[in-house]
């Protein structure tokens, strides 16, 4: 006894009850002795050993027999009145010599379950235990059954296992039917009654971490009908080999008070995937998976699954992504500098070519003079409005394949040159792709938005915009920042000079001997090559050879030292200053689409894109559309600049238009149409039509306030009345801090400007009167995974990714709020005990230390006391045969003698309610001469008593 109680101390153990004595422990030591517990005597029964350390007991249903797991890799199955040794012993996956030899040790197996089975052979299912050769094998679940062994293997390392069985008694036939295996990283649950043991479908979204998340977009009352297109496609594309079974674990209620609109989230990862969700209820439900890697030649090692963190060497990252849930039109954006477009189709299809077009976007300026200190007429490189934008279709697919030697119009990844097979779903319809311009790799992507009624796509980096038409698959127009203001420019920046620009190499906007005008290059089947900045702020490296960075960055770059930025932005508007440094170059960091009072003072509404740049001005571009139908196809888009709107401090981070009501105006969109049937021209141009804007230039209303434009940067925000372009509310935002994401979101009961700052606060304000509504100080920027997932949505809704595994949903709406412990739901429901197994009449009559033990607990004297002696007391009498003869009468006597005994229970309990009575009885007088002995020596002094 001393020495067990040691090695208790001392050793790990695994502690089973016995399934039918109730009363005993067997319990294992990891010195590799087994004890039969006897809880009542407290001291072990029987006491068995073995050489090797043990890891885990199991039980043979009937209590006869047990079985040990231990760590040279062998299975022990011991009888209870056996001789101290194991009746069998089993080395899984150990090789069996054929001198009759002991196998060769294995490694340890951690757990060992033993569940039987009516009809058939009994399971034994462990982990563990596989052989020391199998070096850089994944982590195994072996399933033995009868003469057959199965060996599982998971994806991550196995945590714990449990086996489901039909019931939840340890005595009777367990019949398992699955295996639930919790690894370090996912959950797996095994189907055990279908051949080669299939996985169910795990319906809980485990794997939004597959691969790291690098951007996310959260969209709040949906079409209705998009969740169940969504789920129709992706139900296509799930894996084959799960179970046919539904998922087994069925326990818990969902919350009544579910939002009544659909909400979805989309996650884009490292390895290029991207995931639709539906985030409507309280869980995430994986509704679609896109791979977009798929679009090109894949050239790398496989890389380590189990990552986490995002790494430089993740081409295929996405960075930025745009949607449209109307026309269900989807744009992303890479770490490579490529942007892929996708239509939803609901057919198969295989493309043989894949539409490519490639624009090069490389610009170089001079110096930057202050606006007071340009000396000199500055010569504008804008090009007039009006004048003939580019139109021509995408280059020839073998271009992407050119490797001159210092690099000259070299896309960072190739896109594939076989036919693609795409099913239902999002498929690919054009790859844009930002080459290497004279052995210099192109800037990272920092803005990107579509119109699906416009058909335009647009996109800025650091370099300049471009606007690419999807629907001619052409380039309308790609600019410098510099250019959009002409000669209006505050800065009067200039193209370098001639003799220091670098002539492009090769590619597909050569130009012969430097001789072409810039009529002829905007005639060139690409885009065109313009001068820029050099901004490094989204790009590390550079010069002839660099290599291209693949490391996510934000739109604006988040730096400590914030008085740098004030002191760049008020240099830039001072009048003693004669430049600016080169941390102050334009990049662009937001667009807009919308229709719009383009010019001051224009009384028709025009298709419009807004641009934000990161020095807080806003211009604007007016597009002239081609009329529908079959123009459409052959008349290009003409894109002018009208000029600038509005300067703010800091850069700009969100733009949206609002009527004279003060209601949210929503960007023009088409309506979705099956691509890949090929419908009646009339019909599918009433599929197609523009969806009509909700502010009319007939109205009564002053023109003055015919439309509201709010505008919200790093620091402040102004709301700029149209067409009057006069600013009519302003409001700072925040001094110490910067803004990380900005929202002009939807309410139940009005629009509101949503705000998160670096230093954790979320504001919202008030549309247009950009009054204070809320300022929470929620959650301070401590990881840049936070700025890059923050994102706010209608109706009070908020999300981002608090840890590379967690994405954490939060509500600014007080309508939520009230309704949230209604839509929280029930982990455990409440069900009722399954009917014991019935051990029948001889078994609990000759096997029953059970029963005698329950009788003597809940009638003896030990928990009830002595009875009173008015009471009869039982004597036994003599044994024999005639005791065997009523112990043979049947169930009838034995449900006598118990009616007995709680005729007695009950006299008993009466006995127990007199005598409670007498002591309520003698504490209420005692409390009684208590209060009397207060009061008389309540006015006495001490010494007085």
């Amino acid at each position: 006894m001393g020495r067990l109680q040691v090695e208790a101390r001392n050793s790990d153990l695994s502690c089973l009850p016995t399934p039918y004595a109730l009363g005993k422990l067997i319990i294992g030591f990891e010195s590799g002795i087994v004890a039969l517990w006897d809880l009542k005597s407290k001291k072990a029964d029987c006491r068995y050993t073995y050489d090797e350390a043990i890891h885990s007991v199991a039980w043979h249903h009937e209590g006869k027999q047990f079985i040990c797991s231990h760590s040279d890799g062998t299975l022990t199955i011991w009888n209870i009145r056996g001789q101290g040794k194991p009746i069998q012993t089993i080395t899984p996956h150990g090789k069996q010599p054929k001198d009759g030899k002991k196998p060769e040790p294995c490694k340890p197996i951690l757990k060992v379950e033993y569940k039987t089975t009516r009809i058939g052979e009994p399971f034994i299912i462990l982990s563990g235990g596989l052989s020391y050769d199998t070096v850089g094998r994944r982590p195994c679940l072996t399933v033995m059954h009868g003469k057959s062994t199965a060996v599982l293997e998971m994806d991550y390392p196995i945590v714990d296992f449990l086996t489901l069985c039909e019931t939840p008694y340890a005595n009777d036939f367990q019949e398992p039917y699955a295996v639930v295996v919790l690894l370090e990283k996912d959950l797996v649950v095994i189907d055990l009654a279908q051949n080669g043991y299939p996985i169910f479908e795990n319906p809980y979204p485990l794997t939004i971490h597959e691969s790291p998340v690098t951007c996310c977009e959260y969209y709040a009352d949906c079409p209705v009908d998009l969740i169940p297109a969504l789920y129709s496609v992706g139900s296509r594309q799930k894996r084959q080999g799960y179970s046919k079974k539904e998922w087994p674990i069925s326990g818990g209620n969902w919350g009544q008070g579910t939002q009544s609109y659909p909400e979805i989230i989309i996650t884009g990862h490292a390895d290029g995937t991207v995931k639709f969700w539906d985030a409507s209820a309280i869980m995430l439900q994986v509704l679609y998976k896109l791979k977009t890697a798929k679009v090109f030649d894949r050239n790398r090692s496989k890389e380590d699954k189990g990552s986490t963190e995002v790494s430089d060497e993740d081409p295929f990252a996405i960075q930025i992504m745009a949607w449209c849930p109307e026309s269900r039109m989807l744009c992303v954006a890479g770490v490579s500098a490529n942007v892929i477009i996708y239509r939803f189709s609901k057919l198969e299809v295989t493309t043989e070519v894949v539409q490519l077009l490639e624009v090069r976007m490389q610009y170089e300026l001079n110096d930057i003079e202050s606006p007071d200190c340009g000396g000199g007429e500055q010569t504008s490189a804008l090009p007039t409005p009006g004048a003939s934008p580019q139109t021509s279709g995408p280059p020839s697919h073998p271009s992407t394949s050119s490797n001159n030697s210092d690099g000259g119009n070299m896309p960072c990844l190739k896109v594939r040159s076989t036919p693609l097979k795409q099913s239902a779903g999002y498929q690919v319809d054009l790859v844009i792709q930002l080459v290497w311009v004279s052995g210099e790799p192109p800037q990272q992507i920092t803005s990107l938005a579509l119109n699906s009624s416009y058909g335009l796509v647009v996109f800025g980096n650091s370099n300049g915009l471009a606007v690419v038409d999807y629907v001619q698959k052409t380039v309308v127009l790609n600019l410098g920042t510099v250019e959009l203001y002409g000669s209006n420019d505050p800065y009067q920046r200039q193209p370098r000079s001639p003799r220091k620009t670098r002539q492009p190499s090769g590619g597909l906007c050569d130009i012969n001997e430097g001789s072409a005008t810039s009529e002829d290059r905007c005639k060139s089947p690409t885009s065109v090559l313009m001068s820029n900045s050099n901004l490094q702020q989204f790009y590390n490296g550079g010069g002839r050879g660099a290599k291209m960075s693949r490391k996510l960055s934000l739109p604006t770059e988040l730096k400590p030292d914030l008085d740098h930025r004030d002191n760049s932005f008020s240099r830039s508007r001072s009048s003693s200053v004669t430049s600016i440094d080169k941390e102050a170059r334009e990049a662009i960091s937001s667009f807009h689409f919308s229709e719009a009072f383009a010019r001051k003072g224009d009384s028709t509404l025009t298709p419009c894109l807004y641009v934000g740049t990161t020095l807080g001005t806003v211009l604007a571009l007016a597009l002239t559309m081609p009329p529908a139908g079959e123009q459409r196809q052959l008349q290009p888009v003409i894109v002018s600049p009208t000029g600038m709107l509005v300067r703010l401090k800091g850069s700009i981070m969100r733009m949206s238009f609002l009527d004279y009501t003060g209601s949210m105006l929503p960007p023009a969109f088409e309506p979705w149409f099956e691509p890949n049937v090929t419908a009646d021209g009339e019909e599918r141009e009433k599929v197609r039509k523009r969806r009509p804007v909700s502010v009319s230039p007939s109205t009564s209303q002053d023109l003055n306030e015919s439309q509201y434009a709010v505008v919200c940067s790093e620091k402040q925000a102004k709301v700029i009345s149209l067409p009057s372009q006069t600013c009519i509310y302003k409001h700072s935002i925040t001094e110490t801090s910067f803004i990380l994401r900005a929202d002009v979101v939807q309410m139940s009961r009005g629009v509101c400007l949503a705000c998160f700052c670096a230093n954790g606060h979320i504001m919202t304000l008030s549309v247009p009167g950009l009054r204070p509504l809320m300022d929470v100080n929620y959650l301070p920027l401590t990881d840049m995974r936070i700025a890059r997932t923050f994102c706010f949505t209608n109706l009070g809704q908020a999300m981002y990714l608090c840890s590379p595994t967690e994405a954490q949903r939060l509500t600014y709406s007080q309508d939520t709020c009230e309704n949230l412990q209604e839509m929280l739901g029930e982990l455990f429901t409440p069900v009722e005990t399954p009917e014991a197994p019935n051990r029948g009449f001889f078994k609990g009559l000759f096997g029953g230390g059970a029963q005698s033990l329950d009788r003597e607990e809940l009638f003896g004297e030990i928990s009830s006391g002595k009875a009173s002696r008015s009471l009869a007391q039982h004597i036994p009498g003599p044994g024999g045969l005639e005791g065997m003869k009523g112990a043979a009468s049947g169930v009838v006597g034995d449900l006598a003698r118990a009616r007995i005994a709680l005729d007695e229970r009950g006299q008993k309990l009466g006995e127990l309610d007199e005598r409670t009575a007498a002591m309520m009885a003698s504490a209420d007088s005692f409390s009684k001469h208590a209060h009397d002995m207060m009061l008389k020596c309540k006015d006495k002094k001490w010494y007085q008593i």
